[in-house]
């Protein structure tokens, strides 16, 4: 599915600046910075979990760690 992504003028020209730094498309620049951010969140939620069940699994330590 297509979407149409709606830039601000001065947006539309950062990115064909950036992109054509980096010799790729628009297109192409805008996918990759969709990616990252996708991963980026990702990571995110995975460390927040993890931190989350570090914390349950271990509150008795923290507890007294705090003490």
């Amino acid at each position: 599915m297509a979407i149409e992504l709606r830039l601000t003028e001065e947006e539309q020209n950062a990115l064909r600046e950036r992109a054509a730094l980096d010799g790729m498309s628009m297109e192409q620049a805008a996918r990759q910075a969709v990616r990252e951010y996708i991963a980026k969140a990702d990571h995110r939620d995975r460390v927040a979990a993890a931190t989350e069940l570090v914390k349950q699994r271990h509150a008795d330590a923290l507890q007294r760690l705090g003490d």
